[in-house]
């Protein structure tokens, strides 16, 4: 659908900076679009640096039109608001985005294209990436247990801690030293930014495995395959990280967490345990496959946006103390340390 050459402007009203601006964040650290601006009327004359700590030079406004004058052609909804549906409000601006003649991608739950399909200009779309393009998936059968290459399955102690975007680093340090890796996306975020993937949560529970099996087994002739993770084990809401386990049948894993992070950050959320408990917790589960795979956690990746060098440098190391791996921060220091830590890894 989105042709990298196209232009796009980023809608994140009231939200650049948070987290539920991830989807934005994650396209203007990894997309391969030119961006024309972020929109949002909250952020105006902030910079990406002020907001979300990338050093991009990227305008923001406050109105659509401002972002068609500065030539987008593609507007590409950027948060994802709490349930994964289109709020009312934005449905003037939707609607008058496809009215000018942009082309539209909608993470997001509700189908836009049953809303303004007929409304869409010529050699203009609407991409609903929650709407799988396949056939319904087969059962998982743990195909990829006969596979000898290794399958690096992102895992994290809650939702939104960063694991698609430390996956992203990793493949990015494992592609640039030379090695045969792929990145599997698994979310609207990671398809709209890699232009391929599976939007996991958009299949059926009894099917997702097979999903992501049948992902893994056409890239099976890679030698690393990055997985990009969803949800946590931890979050009562999240159903996601059992059929990446199965469908991938992973055998290894990089933890993701956010120093200081004690809660799941839901209302009530349950508390996180020690780092060594989690790390059990997914291995015994990652492992239940019975005799076909065992799966270790051979990394950590540390979320250290919000502390300085000094506290992020602490955190990095008390944390290597406590689990006895490998940890780093790869958006503030590099893929490389968990990348070597997948090249020594022997399945």
């Amino acid at each position: 659908m989105l042709d990298p050459k196209q232009k796009v402007a980023i809608y994140a009203e009231a939200n650049m900076g948070l987290i539920n601006a991830k989807t934005a964040e994650g396209f203007i650290r990894y997309g391969r679009n030119p961006i024309a601006c972020v929109i949002d009327s909250q952020a105006v004359g902030k910079s990406m640096l002020e907001l979300c700590k990338v050093d991009a030079d990227i305008p923001v406004v406050a109105t659509l039109g401002e972002a068609v004058e500065l030539g987008a052609e593609v507007l590409v909804l950027g948060t994802t608001p709490p349930g994964g549906r289109v709020p009312p409000d934005w449905i003037n601006v939707l609607q008058n985005a496809v009215d000018v003649g942009l082309s539209i991608v909608n993470g997001l739950h509700d189908r836009l294209n049953d809303v303004f399909g007929d409304r869409v200009k010529p050699g203009c779309w609407i991409w609903d990436i929650r709407t799988p393009v396949s056939d319904m998936p087969p059962i998982a059968s743990a195909q990829a247990a006969g596979l000898s290459n290794t399958r690096v399955l992102m895992v994290g102690t809650d939702m939104a801690v960063g694991k698609k975007t430390s996956g992203l680093e990793i493949y990015a340090a494992l592609r640039k030293a030379g090695h045969d890796a792929a990145f599997l996306a698994t979310g609207q975020s990671g398809v709209a930014i890699t232009g391929t993937g599976i939007p996991l949560d958009a299949f059926r529970v009894d099917h997702a495995a097979g999903a992501v099996e049948r992902m893994v087994m056409e890239n099976a002739e890679h030698d690393i395959l990055i997985v990009e993770g969803q949800g946590s084990l931890l979050h009562s809401g999240s159903t996601a990280t059992l059929p990446l386990m199965r469908g991938s049948c992973c055998n290894a894993m990089i933890l993701v967490h956010r120093p200081g992070m004690d809660k799941v950050d839901t209302p009530g959320g349950a508390s996180i345990p020690p780092l060594r408990d989690v790390i059990a917790l997914n291995e015994m589960t990652a492992s239940a496959n019975g005799a076909l795979t065992k799966a270790k956690v051979i990394g950590i990746a540390l979320n250290t946006r919000d502390l300085s060098p000094t506290e992020a440098d602490a955190a990095i190391a008390a944390t290597q103390q406590e689990t006895g791996l490998p940890v780093t921060d790869p958006v503030r220091y590099g893929g490389d340390v968990l990348a070597n830590a997948v090249l020594g890894f022997r399945p």
